[in-house]
């Protein structure tokens, strides 16, 4: 895959959907709610300010975020789903 973000937008790997619950039940895939946590792949630079000056992102490739649950717009690239975010749209990077 090549595709590099452009402005402040940032491509993310969605979680997979968890499939069972803490104590071991089983969620059909109608209750499965969207994932709202993935994986970082790409970075854009940034957006511009008033005076022209660069904004850079404050995650980077490999960084686990948790992301808002209606932000950003699905897309499909070479068969997997990702999930294109605005910089702002993104709320906690996972430490640890």
């Amino acid at each position: 895959m090549n595709l590099k973000p452009l402005g402040d937008r940032v491509l993310v790997k969605p979680a997979p959907k968890e499939e069972k619950t803490s104590t071991g039940l089983y969620i059909s895939s109608g209750a499965q709610e969207k994932p709202q946590k993935g994986e970082v792949i790409a970075v854009g630079a940034g957006k511009l300010n008033d005076k022209g000056e660069r904004i850079v992102p404050d995650v980077k490739a490999g960084d686990k975020v948790f992301y808002g649950k209606f932000g950003g717009n699905e897309v499909k690239v070479d068969g997997e789903d990702y999930l294109l975010l605005r910089a702002d749209d993104i709320y906690a990077i996972i430490e640890g």
